[in-house]
């Protein structure tokens, strides 16, 4: 069954090669280094670089509607035979919105509350960051349902990295 796994930044190695993914998403702030895996190609590899903020900040970058239509883009390619792999810094907020968003475009039949109970299943910790996901709600129009999903299970507890999880793409 194909699966979406989530890491922080310190993981995404260890993650990689437990899980044999095929493609990597990178959420993370622009300057940030980030080591590919050999394992997976640069063309497999999508680097969103913005800051994990909820609202413009003079001298930062907020997640943007183009963004998600980059993900979303990128999502075409990863046909699901393998897994994927989506980090941020803390495995805690951009990536666990881009999990959220993936399974909803790539499954749009599914409840919207039921894969954001499941990231809470799966992460104590886990605030997907609402920013990107009311973007991705309007871009897919979900017409409210992911915004609402992420708000029911409110902030998770503060950490500073989130455990590493997974989101299954079907039920």
């Amino acid at each position: 069954m194909p699966r979406v796994y989530v890491c922080s930044l310190s993981r995404i190695g260890a993650t990689v090669a437990e899980t044999g993914a095929s493609h990597l998403v990178t959420l993370i702030n622009a300057s940030t280094p980030v080591p590919r895996p050999q394992a997976i190609p640069a063309e497999r590899h999508l680097f969103l670089g913005f800051n994990d903020i909820l609202e413009p900040m003079d001298g930062l970058t907020p997640p943007a509607p183009e963004h998600v239509e980059q993900l979303l883009d990128f999502l075409e390619s990863w046909k699901a035979e393998k897994p994927i792999v989506v980090h941020c810094f803390a495995g805690i907020s951009r990536s666990t919105a881009a999990a959220f968003i993936t399974v909803c475009a790539l499954r749009p039949e599914r409840d919207e509350a039921e894969i954001a109970a499941l990231i809470r299943a799966g992460s104590a910790s886990a605030t997907p960051n609402l920013r990107l996901v009311r973007f991705a709600d309007e871009i897919l129009g979900r017409r409210g349902r992911m915004v609402k999903a992420i708000e029911q299970i409110g902030r998770g507890h503060d950490a500073f990295e989130g455990h590493p999880f997974s989101l299954a793409l079907d039920r």
